[in-house]
């Protein structure tokens, strides 16, 4: 027995070490359907996990460089295929949407039932996700719903104002992140619960220390790369302990948003109750109603609602930093921005929604920033429902889609000077970013767009407009500063390694 045991051992080590190459290679020339995406040789067993080098989405582009804009690898035990051109992205989000129209759900969110009542993670052919769909498009970010609430984007951008005046009357820097971190977070507490949550004064207040730790840590551990991910027969084990940790942050937001659920609920059995019109008012009127939408039940609405204060609080903030960074290592930029701002706006001191189509080097700035610092480099990974072809090559049921849109936008055959900010580049462009033109996908496109991308829109432009017609800026430090000041780290959404630490001074 002994004996029978060291002989399998010894030929399954030789199978590993001079056969599974091999294999492995004509497995990857070929699939059960035909022709397979190129792509670099995988090791035994890992694949090409250990040719992924720093951020994934540099390492992809970089591999795309040799093995083309169609790539497939093996991480681990999961085939993946990685989209580097927008003719690519095309075919998978536009042309054979359908086939690609469900996420890839990374383990770390197997945890509070999130994956199973997420709109990101809910499969597009369910009745849940055409619901949560149709309730955004239809009562939350419609251009009506848009107008409604246009007063309250208009209060939280003078809170901003009145905040960073007074640091410019002190003469001192301020963290400009952790300021527009928290007028977005101020917006969509009152977009979603009719509240005021934060406190710009406040170091220890919710918003600024423990809401936000939720939240970063939250789109930071997602970005992690997981064992669990590669190999599945681990994932029960969580060894690196990402699903811990992630439960911890999301249950903290689950049990915030289900306070104020149970809250409402309270407030709406009294006679004398006078509805908010806000989110949670429409998101129970409908759950309680119909209205034809089918059943929203009350866990749907807790996680949709958590979905929404992530991406709109985190990546729309993280946005709103990397414009500041540019324009103010861009003084030239800068300075033709506040020119068109001051000419249109003259002694007014905010911008609009309706003013937004007016003020086309902002819509440039906005754009270039979209594109030169990508919240979302890789979007949101998708994953194959059946085999399809694409350009030749067969891309197998359940395979990992990853559309490297940052790598698109430094591709030099696209974009003139791609390394260069450039807000010039769109003016007089009939290039927008509401996922028809596949140069520029900052949210996305087909079935999968961001809901939201109406709302965080309209914030960014008026946000960035705030802060630089109001105020000229000095940035902290010398040259080492500005040489950082472009320095990230990747997750859910590329944050700024260092914080914009930056002097306003009042226009």
């Amino acid at each position: 027995m002994d004996a029978f045991v060291v002989f399998s051992l010894a030929f399954l080590a030789a199978w590993f070490i001079v056969v599974f190459p091999r294999w492995s290679d004509s497995r990857r020339r070929r699939g059960p359907g035909g022709e397979l995406p190129p792509g670099p040789p995988p090791l035994p067993i890992v694949g090409n996990i250990l040719q992924l080098r720093g951020d994934p989405h540099k390492s992809f582009a970089q591999l795309a460089k040799t093995y083309g804009p169609l790539m497939s690898l093996r991480l681990g035990t999961q085939f993946a295929v990685v989209v580097s051109s927008p003719e690519m992205a095309t075919e998978i989000l536009q042309k054979h949407g359908h086939a690609f129209s469900n996420r890839s759900i990374p383990d770390a969110i197997n945890i509070h039932g999130h994956n199973e009542v997420s709109w990101n993670t809910m499969p597009a052919d369910s009745t849940g996700w055409k619901r949560i769909r149709r309730v955004g498009r239809e009562k939350l970010f419609s251009h009506q719903a848009l107008q409604q609430t246009e007063g309250q984007r208009q209060e939280r951008l003078r809170k901003l104002a009145d905040h960073v005046r007074g640091f410019s009357e002190q003469g001192r820097v301020m963290n400009v992140g952790e300021a527009t971190f928290t007028t977005m977070t101020d917006l969509v507490f009152s977009t979603l619960f009719s509240i005021d949550l934060t406190d710009y004064g406040a170091t220890d207040s919710i918003a600024n220390k423990e809401f936000k730790e939720h939240v970063n840590a939250f789109t930071r551990y997602i970005g992690v790369p997981n064992i669990s991910d590669f190999f599945p027969i681990f994932a029960p084990l969580d060894p690196q302990g990402i699903r811990r940790k992630i439960g911890h942050h999301l249950g903290s937001l689950l049990a915030f948003v289900q306070s104020m659920i149970e809250e409402r609920l309270r407030e709406r059995k009294a006679s004398t109750y006078q509805k908010k019109n806000d989110f949670l008012d429409t998101l129970l009127d409908i759950s309680e109603e119909g209205n034809g939408y089918d059943d929203l039940s009350i866990k749907e609405i807790r996680h949709f609602c958590v979905d929404i204060i992530v991406a709109g609080s985190d990546t729309s903030a993280a946005t709103t930093e990397w414009a500041m960074v540019e324009l103010l290592l861009h003084p030239d930029k800068l300075a033709k921005l506040k020119a068109e701002l001051k000419s249109f706006l003259g002694e007014k001191s905010l911008v609009e929604g309706s003013d937004i189509s007016k003020l086309p080097y902002l819509q440039a700035t906005i754009k270039e920033v979209f594109r030169f610092h990508p919240a979302a480099p890789l979007l949101g990974p998708r994953e194959a429902v059946e085999e399809t072809q694409i350009n030749g090559y067969t891309i197998p049921k359940n395979a990992k889609i990853m559309v490297n849109f940052w790598a698109m936008t430094r591709d030099p055959s696209i974009w003139k000077n791609p390394e260069s900010f450039e807000p010039e580049r769109f003016l007089g462009k009939d290039i927008d970013y509401e996922g028809q033109h596949f140069e520029l996908i900052p949210f996305g496109s087909g079935r999968r767009i961001c809901p939201g991308m109406p709302l965080a829109s309209r914030m960014l432009h008026c946000m960035v407009a705030t802060l630089c017609h109001n105020f000229d800026w000095e940035l902290e430090g010398g040259a080492e500063s500005k040489q950082r000041q472009r320095e990230d780290v990747f997750g859910l959404a590329l944050q700024k390694k260092f914080p914009l630490r930056a002097k306003p001074i009042k226009v």
